[in-house]
């Protein structure tokens, strides 16, 4: 997907970077993508295809959960990362180079699923029950003793790419994030622009709905 919308992402990448002048600007520490930063800010003409080469199979990943589309996906990245190059100038470094990517990316996608107008689930009807002392009142199995077998596997990533499909997009965008991209939870909440509560909230609930799902669907199928 990503050598797909490379040669048009990376003509209008080249393009807008080639046309900024290079502006000197001082390097903030504690971030890794200093040298691809800086790369941007100096209108280098290799900066698109570094940051496509860092970031796009990223975004993607991320805009596809959101979106559920792949050409969606595809468009998505393209403004996302586009977006970038022009606002370069606006990263201040407050927070991770990554985590601010993140963000334009979500926004860009969370963009695309209004206009598509897709009806999410609503997460508190479907979500494991819980009594006063916050146990679950349902039976969850525990199947994680069999997802090194090799004839659950396929089973397994089916089921968990359903369920994941199924959850809201805001739901979606942070467990991707946590578990896939494995960002902290301050991280998420930067990328996403919501509370620390509200991330680790966002992938609690994400991971219940996604077990119970699992459950639902009897997966694996071994498990009693």
């Amino acid at each position: 997907m990503i050598a797909q919308l490379a040669t048009p992402l990376d003509s209008r990448l080249g393009t807008e970077v080639q046309k900024r002048p290079a502006v000197a600007r001082p390097k903030k520490g504690g971030d890794g993508d200093g040298g691809l930063i800086e790369a941007l800010r100096r209108g280098e003409p290799a900066a698109a295809e570094q940051l496509i080469a860092t970031y796009g199979a990223r975004a993607y990943r991320l805009a596809i959960r959101i979106t559920g589309n792949g050409q969606d996906a595809e468009e998505v990245v393209q403004d996302a990362l586009w977006a970038v190059v022009r606002k370069i100038d606006t990263f201040r470094g407050d927070a991770a180079f990554g985590s601010w990517l993140y963000r334009i990316v979500a926004n860009a996608a969370y963009a695309k699923v209004r206009r598509s107008r897709r009806t999410d689930l609503s997460l508190d009807e479907v979500l494991p029950a819980f009594d006063e002392q916050g146990r679950h009142v349902e039976f969850m199995a525990d199947w994680s003793p069999c997802v090194d077998d090799p004839g659950v596997q396929a089973e397994l990533r089916t089921a968990l790419t359903s369920a994941i499909d199924d959850l809201p997009a805001a739901y979606r965008a942070a467990l991707v994030l946590r578990d896939v991209e494995g960002l902290s939870h301050l991280e998420i909440a930067q990328a996403l622009s919501i509370s620390l509560a509200n991330a680790k909230s966002r992938v609690h609930r994400a991971r219940l709905f996604v077990r119970k799902r699992l459950d639902a669907m009897n997966v694996p199928s071994q498990i009693a």
